[in-house]
């Protein structure tokens, strides 16, 4: 894990230095989660978090650019009515983004997450919170969708479909569908 951290930081960074004299924008955004694990009968009911966190766009050309982002990702999954699976990441999408016009775009890519929490928290008072041993690393494909109001304000619908398993259950896998407002600098 620490050595796919490590190769990350190192292609962004050599990234950033090639494109120096390219056009780059650099960000905030933040925005609603609606996520649920997909396989198996564990995720019963969708459950709302939030994603906030930065991002570097570099632009490539007119049409095509590449959009490494640094999330805090809250997900997990409502049990039964009575149980919520909470599972936070710190995610690090690296998106393709193709420009059908100025302002919108489609963009698609790889995630890698790293497990930073993961709790079960009961609905009866009386029972204690519990760690349920989650995967520390996740990795998904990522779609969406991108509209441009201005030079610096944005909007951003993602879908991420969990390629790996959340624990030890082999069937169980991440689905989170994310709305974004970002500003860019």
């Amino acid at each position: 894990m620490k050595r796919i951290l490590l190769l990350s930081t190192i292609a962004i960074l050599g990234l950033s230095n090639s494109m120096i004299a390219q056009n780059v924008d650099f960000g905030l955004k933040t925005g609603l989660n609606i996520s649920n694990f997909t396989g198996g009968d564990v995720g019963e009911n969708s459950l709302f978090g939030f994603h906030v966190g930065g991002f570097a766009e570099f632009k490539l050309n007119k049409k095509i650019s590449l959009q490494p982002e640094l999330l805090y990702s809250t997900q997990g999954s409502e049990v039964q009515n009575s149980l919520k699976i909470k599972v936070d990441y710190l995610t690090i999408p690296l998106m393709v983004k193709y420009y059908l016009s100025e302002k919108f775009s489609v963009e698609a890519g790889p995630q890698a997450s790293f497990l930073l929490n993961d709790k079960a928290e009961f609905d009866d008072s009386s029972i204690p919170d519990a760690d349920i041993d989650a995967s520390s690393f996740d990795f998904g494909l990522n779609a969406g969708l991108g509209y441009n109001f201005n030079s610096n304000l944005f909007a951003q619908v993602r879908y991420n479909y969990g390629i790996t398993t959340v624990g030890e259950n082999p069937d169980v896998k991440n689905s989170v569908f994310q709305m974004s407002l970002g500003y860019k600098f």
